[in-house]
C-alpha cells in the first residue's frame, strides 16, 4: 500500500469515528478529487452538502467532481446557480468557462473568465486562456476569433452525415406515453395517414422540442421515433455544425438539412441544441447570431420544403434558447421529459433487464425505491447490480440470478441526478414563465 492510500485511509478511519466532522469530510472529498477519484469524491461531497446545503465551496467541489466524470449538465446547473449568488467564487467562473469550452459556446466562456479575473486575478490559468484564444491581460481583451475553433478544424471533415437506422422502437422506451402520443401526432400519423392530414391541410414535417434534466431518455426517445416509422436517423453535435472559418458554420449546418430531405424520411435529431441556438442577446459577435438566423430559415423551409424531415431536438436548459425557436413552424411542441414515475421506472427496469439471468423481481417493489431515478440513474443501479453478482460468479464459476434483494441493494449506492437540474430549473419556472411554458415543471414539483 503506498502512503497516498496511507492517507486515504486514515482519512476514512478518522471520519468512520466522527462521522459529523464536516472539515474532515471536506478534506477527504478534496484528496480524493485530487487523486482522480471523482466518484468517491461526490458521494462525500454529496454527504457534506446534506449537512451544510448552502456552503459555495462544497458546491463547487461537487461541480469539479462531476466534471471531471464528464457529467457536463449536472456540473452547469451547480455553477449557473453559484453564479446568481453573492460572492460567487473565481474558481466557480472558471469552471464555468471550462463546461462552455466544451460545448462550443466560445464566447460565453471568454466572458466567464473574464469574470473569474475580475474576481481575483490570482484565477488566472495560462492553459485555459491560450485555449480560448485571449491575451495575458483577458479583462481587457476580445477573443481571437477562431484560435478554439481552429483546433476543431484541424481534424477532417466527412462530406457527408452517418444515416442510422435504428431498430429501437417504442417499445423499448419505458413509460413516457403522453410523450410518445404527441409524437405520433406531430410525426408518426402524418407518414402513415397522409392522406386525414393532407385533407386538413397539415404539412409533414415539423418540430418538437425535449427539454429537462439529463439521463431522463430524450436521445433515446428520439432515435426510437426513428426506429417506429423505419425512418433515417441523423444525430447532430455542435462539433457537426460549428467550424473557424467564417460562414462554413451556416453551410456545415445547411448541408446537414439538405442531406436529411434527401433521405426522407428522415429525423434529424440536434442534441444540446441551446449550443447552437442561444439567445441572440446573450452573443457579442456576428458569428454565432449567423448561426442562429441560417438555422430558423433552415427549420422555416424557405428554399426548400421540409415535408418527410422530422427535426427533434433536446436541451437540458430551454431557458438558454432563443425564443425565435419556439413560433409556430419551428419547434412549436415543446414536451417536458420528466424523471420516469413508478410504472415507468419499473417499464424500465424491466427493459435494462432483458437478457440477463433473473430469478423472481418485484418490479413493482423496486419502482417505490427509487422515487426521482432518471432512465441513466436506473442503468447505472442495474450495472452496480451486476458488478456484484459477477463478483460473486467468478469465485463460484457459476452465474447467479438478479434478484430483487440485489436491485434493492444496488439503489442505496446510486443517488437521484436529476435533482440538482430541479433547482435551478425551479427558478425559471416560478420567475420566467412567460407564456407558461415551464408550467410542467411546477406540475411535476407540486408548484403550480
Amino acid at each position: 500500500m503506498t502512503s497516498g492510500d496511507d492517507s486515504l485511509q486514515s482519512l476514512r478511519e478518522a471520519l468512520r469515528l466522527s462521522p459529523d466532522n464536516l472539515p474532515l469530510r471536506r478534506h477527504l472529498a478534496e484528496t480524493l478529487l485530487g487523486r482522480g477519484h471523482a466518484d468517491e469524491a461526490e458521494t462525500e461531497y454529496r454527504k457534506a452538502l446534506s449537512a451544510a446545503p448552502h456552503d459555495a465551496q462544497l458546491k463547487l467541489g461537487l461541480a469539479r467532481a462531476f466534471f471531471q466524470q464528464g457529467k457536463d449538465s449536472a456540473a452547469l446547473v451547480i455553477v449557473e446557480d453559484l453564479g446568481k449568488q453573492r460572492g460567487t467564487p473565481a474558481a466557480a467562473h472558471v469552471l464555468h468557462a471550462r463546461l462552455l469550452l466544451r460545448t462550443g459556446e466560445v464566447e460565453r466562456a471568454v466572458a466567464q473568465y473574464k469574470l473569474a479575473l475580475e474576481t481575483d486575478p490570482a484565477a488566472a490559468d495560462v492553459e485555459l486562456a491560450a485555449r480560448l484564444g485571449v491575451s495575458a491581460d483577458a479583462i481587457n481583451s476580445d477573443v481571437l476569433d477562431g484560435r478554439v475553433r481552429e483546433s476543431w478544424g484541424e481534424m477532417p471533415r466527412d462530406s457527408a452525415q452517418t444515416i442510422e437506422r435504428p431498430k429501437v422502437t417504442f417499445d423499448d422506451v419505458g413509460g413516457m406515453e403522453a410523450l410518445k402520443e404527441e409524437i405520433r401526432l406531430k410525426i408518426i400519423y402524418p407518414l402513415t395517414h397522409p392522406e386525414i392530414y393532407q385533407a386538413y391541410g397539415k404539412a409533414i414535417g415539423g418540430g418538437i422540442l425535449m427539454y429537462g434534466p439529463p439521463g431522463c431518455g430524450k436521445t433515446h426517445l428520439a432515435r426510437a421515433t426513428a426506429g417506429e416509422i423505419k425512418a433515417g436517423f441523423m444525430a447532430v453535435g455542435i462539433s457537426d455544425v460549428l467550424d473557424m472559418w467564417i460562414g462554413t458554420s451556416e453551410r456545415n449546418l445547411h448541408e446537414l438539412f439538405e442531406q436529411a430531405r434527401h433521405n426522407r424520411p428522415c429525423v434529424l435529431f440536434f442534441d444540446e441544441v441551446d449550443a447552437l441556438g442561444a439567445r441572440r442577446s446573450d452573443l457579442q459577435h456576428s458569428a454565432g447570431r449567423n448561426v442562429i438566423n441560417q438555422f430558423l430559415a433552415e427549420l422555416d423551409g424557405v428554399e426548400t420544403s421540409n415535408d418527410g424531415v422530422l427535426i427533434l431536438a433536446a436541451t437540458n436548459a430551454p431557458w438558454h434558447l432563443d425564443p425565435a425557436f419556439r413560433r409556430p413552424g419551428r419547434f412549436d411542441r415543446i414536451l417536458f421529459v420528466p424523471p420516469p414515475d413508478a410504472p415507468a421506472r419499473a417499464a424500465i427496469l424491466r427493459i435494462l433487464c432483458r437478457g440477463k439471468p433473473m430469478g423472481e423481481i418485484d418490479f413493482g417493489h423496486l419502482a417505490k425505491k427509487t422515487d426521482s431515478f432518471s432512465g441513466a440513474d436506473l442503468k447505472g443501479l442495474v450495472d452496480v447490480a451486476i458488478e456484484s453478482k459477477l463478483r460473486v460468479a467468478m469465485k463460484e464459476g457459476v452465474p447467479k440470478p438478479l434478484t430483487t434483494a440485489d436491485l434493492q441493494a444496488a439503489a442505496g449506492s446510486v443517488r437521484p441526478t436529476a435533482r440538482e437540474w430541479f433547482s435551478t430549473a425551479r427558478n425559471y419556472a416560478l420567475y420566467s414563465n412567460q407564456g407558461g411554458i415551464y408550467d410542467d415543471i411546477l406540475k411535476h414539483m407540486k408548484l403550480g
